[in-house]
């Protein structure tokens, strides 16, 4: 796809984004600004318009990588239109061992995300790496460090949006980044 194209997609992407995310403060405690997509993925048009921006930066994956949970509402949508795999990065303690896991901190906490560790070859796969928000990125970095490590080469990771003042974009650059919408 060519990049007139491309930016065509992002921006019909945006503008749904900016008209339908809703905004909770303090949540999931003080001092966090929660970004809740849910409305954006309930409107039939931006979620398809969503679907359609992300494929359009991901054309080169064989694999689909959704983060738990909005994560994998996005990366199905996107795998199907791509016509690869998807793979569900899953919160630790969701799937029968053996698990790959990486462990990292998030802007509340620390977390674990977890593959399986057998089953799925992910040696050599070309992975597109969806997640709903990009805040600090201790997620996505998890996520690409957890695919790597497993032999697979991530070849940009994808996010609907991204809170540009927590910095999470530097802790990814040494990947293609794309966000459907900065704030």
């Amino acid at each position: 796809m060519d990049t007139a194209q491309v930016n065509y997609e992002q921006s019909l992407a945006a503008d749904d984004i900016a008209r339908l995310t809703r905004w909770a403060d303090d949540f999931p405690e003080p001092g966090v600004r929660f970004a809740d997509l849910t409305p954006v993925f309930a409107d039939a048009k931006a979620f398809r318009d969503i679907i359609a921006a992300m494929v359009a930066v991901g054309s080169e994956a064989d694999l689909v990588a959704g983060i738990d949970a909005r994560g994998f509402l996005i990366g199905g949508g996107v795998a199907l239109a791509l016509d690869a795999g998807v793979l569900a990065v899953r919160k630790a303690g969701k799937l029968p061992p053996p698990v790959r896991s990486q462990s990292y901190d998030l802007e509340y906490g620390s977390a674990t995300l977890e593959v399986p560790a057998d089953g799925i070859e992910l040696h050599g796969r070309r992975v597109l790496v969806i997640d709903d928000v990009l805040a600090t990125g201790g997620t996505l970095r998890a996520t690409a460090e957890l695919l790597t490590a497993a032999g697979a080469e991530v070849v940009g990771i994808a996010v609907v949006l991204e809170i540009a003042a927590l910095g999470g974009r530097d802790r990814l650059a040494e990947y293609p980044v794309t966000s459907l919408l900065q704030v």
